[in-house]
């Protein structure tokens, strides 16, 4: 027989729980339990004034704003309808089922005024990994750093030719902020060759490719995780070129030492921070092992002998042919001294031209040049410790778990669909990286402390 839904009346008083409707392995439960706003609110308090209107609660926007970057919900205007609808988000928001969603408009005069000036976002990354820490989620022993280029908010076919197409008619936020981080290591400073493309929008943002990939205007995101449980460490914004990388790897090292007491034994790492500077800092400054390869140029595809031929003589400072010749930084003496190396920290060992022509190896060592040269770094010992440390076991071990970093740049891109910033400008990107990460670094909270329930139950 076909049923039939009766109509009952109405009931004066009902009786409704959030937190029965929320189920009980739901992520937000989980990561509730590490979710403590309070310093927050205290760290803000001087932002505000003590006298007028009551403000937005500013625990409500950032426990909204970790709702949208853990569930890769992108706009705030859909996230302000999202939390409007969804009993969990509410239920996380602490807004029960009459409470108001304050205007997505919010969340922008915000976030360029109070949370930007007091640094908010990097408090409340920071406060994720001092919980990791508690947790024992962080072993301090092996760190991993990498870099990955994510598309600033800007048409990649409008542009100008180079800084100085930028007219005094175009103004902006981003704009500001670019001629502000001009002397920025991480940004402006980081190399002295000008961009020929500029966005007018934003001309922090660097026109560049990836691994062949279509150009556009990107930043570099920056990443120091752990390698016992990929817990982000440190993040750090850049523009998208290999020099600010490696100055924003020593920033996030030196950050991560001084604000957690974080100092690891090893830090594994690509090519790119396998110059030689990157790694006399490593090993000479900070007592780190470089589990790096070797940025090395040395190489030769006319067959002729490399510079791994030559045999290295601490005590001669010289190096020795395989004919048996030494090559020597200088083979006579100058009237005025000369520095020794470069501007780029290379010493040249030449040959002396007699010793090559009459050597029956020439043609298999120098065929077009009189005499061959021989270039070595300053830094060469932290680089011949790199390159033995290649040889050991442990190097492979470390080439398997610097893969974590790119697992958590593909969940941020594809999971977290921050793979487009929708702020402009290094303010902008530094907010995004940072509440990327933080909630990357809840999200792994979260997990394994469901994965731990049922071993302790």
């Amino acid at each position: 027989m076909m049923g039939e839904r009766r109509m009952a009346q109405e009931a004066l008083f009902y009786e409704f729980s959030l937190d029965r409707h929320v189920p009980a392995d739901h992520l937000l439960r989980a990561i509730d339990r590490f979710v403590d706003l309070s310093c927050m609110r205290e760290h803000l308090r001087g932002f505000y004034s003590a006298i007028g209107r009551p403000s937005i609660d500013p625990e409500l926007m950032l426990r909204m704003l970790i709702v949208g970057y853990c569930f890769g919900i992108r706009s705030e205007r859909r996230l302000c309808e999202e939390v409007h609808l969804n009993l969990a988000y509410r239920w996380f928001c602490r807004l029960g089922l009459d409470g108001d969603v304050p205007d997505h408009s919010t969340f922008s005069k915000n976030r360029h005024g109070r949370f930007r000036e007091s640094d908010l976002f990097r408090q409340l990354f920071e406060a994720t990994v001092r919980r990791c820490i508690e947790e024992g989620l962080v072993g301090g022993d092996g760190f991993a750093v990498d870099a990955s280029l994510i598309r600033a908010e800007a048409n990649r076919q409008k542009y100008v030719e180079g800084p100085q197409g930028l007219g005094a008619g175009q103004a902006g936020r981003a704009v500001e902020e670019y001629f502000a981080v001009l002397d920025d290591a991480a940004f402006g400073g980081a190399t002295p060759v000008e961009p020929k493309r500029v966005s007018p929008v934003d001309p922090a943002a660097r026109f560049t490719q990836a691994h062949g990939g279509r150009a556009d205007f990107c930043y570099a995101t920056n990443y120091l995780i752990d390698v016992d449980n990929a817990v982000i460490v440190e993040v750090e914004a850049s523009t998208a070129v290999r020099q600010a990388e490696v100055t924003a790897a020593k920033r996030m090292i030196e950050r991560a030492a001084d604000r957690h007491g974080l100092w690891p034994r090893k830090l594994i790492g690509d090519t790119g921070y396998g110059s030689a500077g990157m790694l006399a800092w490593l090993v000479h400054e900070r007592g780190i092992e470089p589990h790096v390869p070797v940025f090395d140029k040395s190489a030769r595809n006319d067959g002729a002998f490399e510079r791994s031929d030559f045999t290295f003589d601490h005590e001669d400072d010289s190096y020795i042919c395989p004919a048996g010749k030494r090559l020597r930084p200088r083979n006579r003496n100058f009237t005025s001294p000369r520095p020794e190396a470069d501007q780029d920290g290379f010493i040249r060992y030449r040959a002396r031209q007699q010793d090559c022509s009459s050597c029956a190896l020439k043609p298999r060592c120098t065929p077009t040049l009189p005499a061959r040269k021989v270039t070595r770094s300053i830094h060469e010992g932290a680089r011949d410790l790199a390159r033995a440390l290649s040889q050991e076991e442990e190097w492979i071990a470390s080439r398997r778990e610097r893969k974590k970093v790119e697992m958590l740049f593909a969940h941020l891109k594809r999971i977290m669909r921050l793979d487009r910033l929708r702020l402009r400008g290094p303010n902008g990107a530094r907010d995004e990286f940072h509440l990327a990460a933080a909630a990357q670094n809840l999200r792994k909270l979260a997990k394994i402390s469901l994965a731990r329930q049922p071993a302790m139950a």
